[in-house]
């Protein structure tokens, strides 16, 4: 105990005893409830959740749920929860971490804070470590949450379950336990927006984060998944906000044609001529394609229509490959060096090592200069772990080994840990550890040590801290003829299975550290023989060994916590050798020194309180460094995380945009995706009328500059320019140079307005437009996000490099990005401002989308395929039909997939010719 818990008392124990006023209210409540039949069981749960609805707290209504909860578990598992398993639940309910030796039965004490919380309809998630036990779980506990009228669900890879005792499934393989008995009859599978509509979903970490990043990406309402993100009760919360943190999930797609455009684009840009082709805007940096460049494209390209048959990414890739020819000069904008593209500053004239410029500009400019191109595979939407889980409204959670880790919870995730005690008293013991000087010796004196307990008959379970360790480890016990389980966690349902058998009498077991987390062994083995289980007793229970100290406290705490379950006997001791990487960190020479002194056989021990107490101080400050190390690294990502809510957020409101107008719930944050493009194209005016009216006389002004830039967006007529003209000319007094701009930004927009009607007109189908609107919209943010993804990402690995000026990289990184973030958005109206009237414009344009169902293909759908762990993230590829989405538009095809040529039969059955019809 510290001095300062003597002073003014342990602060765990006084939130215990605080909790356990409330749980002497249950317990009060308990002979009510058994009172209860089945039907009045569920009425009470339907009368609690009315409560709520009409505006009771969940804290009122806490101990009745609590005990509600307790007799439906009762009756269905013939389980009855802890007075300390409510505690448990109560700390759960409250949004914190509680931390609960294995054992003392987490799974069923989330059941109690499960249900209260789910009583609001607004979901509970519950996070599991693998899908062996989400699918477990959602089928064992399900029962007790059926019982109380409560949907239930889990979702996995490909996979999504719901809890149904009316269904009943053959085709599930039962690996014998009755919990698979349970799975293989009752649930039932669902899509996964019914899992998530379900009062309580489980799954893993994994699974809740890609659905999270898939809603983000989708063109159809329909296809959105997940519902708000309410409450998270994560189980083993170490192993997923802790070890897992450091770890992004990134949903990725190959980007196999990228390389080939970026070269055929580059050669086309290279036979343009200016002034004919395009023109350039040197003073906005800007470049602009004619209509004589367009059809020259066109015409290379083999197609009619660049803006309707080539789609928007064929745009992008031409426009990029032309700014790179033409505005970026190899040695003045760029240098290349060892054949990559570097930026040059233009303000310092050095290079800038892991910059790179966004929107796919840097890869025109590898083609243009016939460098390798980078970055093939593209990063479509990614999110750590730490920032999707501090997205929900309450995070709570439950695990052994907490404790030590409590200062990393309360910074990053502001979750307070509470030790819970135990139902009985512990009576696992703890040995010191034992001393090597090598790791042969160590191995052998492990093999020793094993047999004699297995001779004796006392099941043993090796910890190893790899699969290399564990692989060799049975090969010497089976030298010696000792049968071995051998677990490394490659196989879910294998790992629960030999670990609930590792406490049969004589049984040998060899498991990575991490594996078997949330299974419990049961002394005696699973179903329980009596006489055995008697047996182990006597012999002292399970003797866990570790082999090698981690260098997280907590995991060498989860493997010691197999031992001494539920008060059971038992032992635990690790074996470190001097060659251990813990030991060679920590400084073992003065140790290595004395036991090569007294001449130490390599398999004798040396057992010493003041090394074991060295060791966990190196664990201290190791574990110390890593918290430091994913802390630095949070600080980084919640400057992209602000990028990406804002991002998703924009996204969002497009998507539901008509759906928010149909319901009525459109306000000033929710606007029509129409009136949202024209004020794109309102600002995009009013920058280029500024931009070109600098000068304080008017009479200087270059209207044709405007006229040029203006006529990018929309088609500007003699008749339209000349009445620009007159607004100058009126002007007379030179004061009044503020009022001519305005009525010349004034005239554009309403010269924009009505342009954008005759379009509307023209393509004379509502729905179609609105399809339209959205897709463009949805699609410039994808293309651009993409881009700006790559971007933070080149500027996050050289930005370390500012600290060699004594300048802070993260504030250098901070004001980096908040400059690119604005690009992207500025970049996402020009995109939009400079495709919407082209996309549309022409009645053939209209006709065409009419006849290939255009609903299909504004679609956008990333399905996931794989799913990769690499060193720094995980991966899930996204289909490759992505690239249908890039098409605003298709040439129809006939019933074999042939395009239909022009002097085909149309499809449409009127006998005419394609180009005399829907293709005139």
């Amino acid at each position: 105990m510290s001095f300062l818990s003597k002073i003014f008392g342990d602060v765990n124990q006084k939130i215990i005893k605080q909790i356990e006023q409330t749980v002497v209210q249950i317990n009060q409540l308990e002979p009510t409830f058994e009172s209860f039949s089945d039907e009045q069981l569920l009425q009470k749960s339907n009368e609690l959740r009315a409560e709520l609805t009409n505006g009771k707290k969940l804290d009122d209504i806490l101990p009745e749920v609590f005990a509600m909860t307790r007799e439906a578990s009762k009756r269905t598992l013939k389980q009855r929860h802890y007075d300390v398993q409510l505690i448990g639940g109560i700390v759960i309910h409250r949004g914190q971490i509680a931390e609960m030796k294995t054992g003392e039965g987490k799974t069923l004490t989330s059941t109690c804070p499960v249900v209260l919380n789910a009583l609001t309809g607004k979901g509970v998630h519950l996070i599991t470590v693998n899908d062996y036990l989400a699918k477990r779980d959602a089928a064992w506990m399900g029962q007790i949450y059926h019982k109380l009228g409560l949907s239930v669900a889990c979702i996995e890879h490909d996979a999504a379950f719901m809890y149904d005792p009316g269904y009943t499934n053959q085709n599930i393989e039962n690996d014998g336990s009755e919990v698979f008995k349970i799975k293989q009859e009752f649930l039932r599978p669902v899509s996964r927006q019914e899992a998530y509509l379900a009062d309580i979903t489980y799954g893993t970490n994994n699974e809740f984060g890609f659905d999270y990043l898939r809603d983000n990406m989708i063109y159809d309402p329909k296809q959105k998944s997940q519902r708000n993100l309410n409450f998270a009760i994560i189980d083993e919360v170490d192993s997923i906000l802790i070890d897992e943190a450091r770890t992004p999930l990134i949903i990725s797609s190959p980007d196999q044609e990228s390389t080939d455009k970026y070269k055929q684009f580059s050669k086309i840009a290279k036979g343009l001529i200016e002034n004919e082709d395009y023109n350039v805007d040197e003073k906005m940096k800007a470049v602009a394609l004619t209509e004589e460049g367009i059809a020259k494209v066109e015409k290379i390209l083999g197609i009619d229509n660049i803006y309707t048959e080539g789609g928007v990414m064929t745009v992008h890739h031409l426009e990029q490959a032309l700014k790179a020819e033409v505005l970026f000069k190899l040695d003045i904008n760029y240098v290349v060096k060892d054949g990559e593209v570097m930026i040059i500053d233009e303000f310092t004239g050095r290079m800038m090592p892991g910059r790179r410029y966004s929107e796919g500009l840097h890869q025109a400019i590898e083609a243009k200069e016939n460098v390798e191109i980078q970055r093939e595979s593209r990063t479509l939407a990614t999110i750590s772990l730490q920032n999707y889980f501090r997205m929900y409204h309450k995070l709570a959670g439950m695990t052994g080994t907490a404790e030590s880790s409590a200062e990393e919870f309360s910074k990053v995730y502001n979750l307070d840990v509470t030790v819970i005690p135990t139902n009985k008293e512990l009576k696992r013991k703890f040995l010191p550890d034992k001393i090597f000087k090598t790791e042969v010796g160590k191995f052998r004196a492990v093999v020793r040590d094993v047999k004699q307990l297995h001779e004796a008959g006392r099941p043993v379970l090796i910890g190893t801290i790899s699969i290399e360790k564990n692989e060799l480890l049975g090969q010497m016990f089976a030298q010696e003829g000792i049968d071995v389980e051998l677990l490394n966690a490659k196989n879910h349902l294998k790992e629960a299975e030999i670990i609930s058998q590792a406490g049969r009498l004589g049984a040998v077991t060899v498991a990575t550290n991490m594996a078997g987390r949330g299974v419990d062994i049961i002394l005696g083995g699973n179903p329980v023989v009596k006489a055995e289980q008697e047996k182990v007793v006597e012999l002292g229970g399970l003797h866990v060994i570790g082999t090698e100290r981690h260098e997280a406290r907590r995991i060498d705490d989860q493997l010691r916590g197999r031992t001494g379950r539920q008060g059971d006997p038992g032992s635990a001791q690790f074996y470190v050798s001097l060659e251990d990487d813990l030991m060679r960190v920590f400084g073992s020479d003065k140790i290595k020194s004395m036991m090569t002194t007294l001449n130490f056989p390599e398999d004798m021990p040396i057992e010493n309180g003041m090394v074991t107490k060295a060791l966990d101080s190196a664990q201290s400050k190791v574990e110390g460094y890593h918290f430091d190390s994913r802390k630095h690294l949070l600080d980084y990502d919640d400057v992209m995380n602000k990028h990406r809510q804002a991002i998703y957020q924009k996204r969002e409101k497009i998507l539901f945009a008509n759906e928010a107008l149909e319901n009525g719930e459109a306000n000033e944050n929710q606007v029509p995706n129409r009136e949202r493009i024209l004020q794109m194209v309102e600002s995009e005016i009013e920058e280029v009328v500024m931009f070109h009216t600098s000068n304080e006389n008017e009479k200087k002004w270059n209207l044709d500059e405007i006229f040029q830039v203006a006529g990018t967006i929309f088609p500007l007529t003699e008749q339209n320019k000349l009445e620009l003209k007159n607004i100058l000319a009126e002007a007379g007094d030179q004061t009044q140079d503020v009022l001519v701009r305005t009525k010349i930004i004034e005239q554009l927009n309403k010269l924009a307005h009505e342009k954008y009607d005759e379009m509307v007109k023209q393509i004379s189908n509502d729905e179609l437009m609105i399809q339209i609107e959205k897709s463009i919209l949805l699609r410039s943010i994808d293309t651009l996000w993409i881009d700006h993804l790559e971007a933070m990402e080149y500027l996050r690995t050289g930005i370390g490099l500012r600290g060699y000026a004594q300048r802070d990289p993260l504030v250098e990184y901070k004001k980096e990005a908040f400059g690119m973030f604005n690009e992207l958005n500025n970049g996402i109206r020009n995109q939009v401002v400079y495709s919407i009237y082209k996309v549309v414009l022409g009645k053939m344009m209209a006709e065409n989308l009419s006849s290939t169902q255009p609903t299909q293909n504004l679609q956008f759908q990333a399905p996931a395929k794989t799913m990769e762990r690499g060193q720094n993230s995980i991966e899930r590829e996204a289909s490759s039909n992505q690239t249908k989405a890039d098409n605003i538009a298709v040439k129809p095809h006939n019933e074999l997939g042939e395009k239909i040529g022009r002097n085909d039969l149309c499809p449409c059955g009127s006998g005419k010719k394609y180009k005399k019809c829907c293709g005139k």
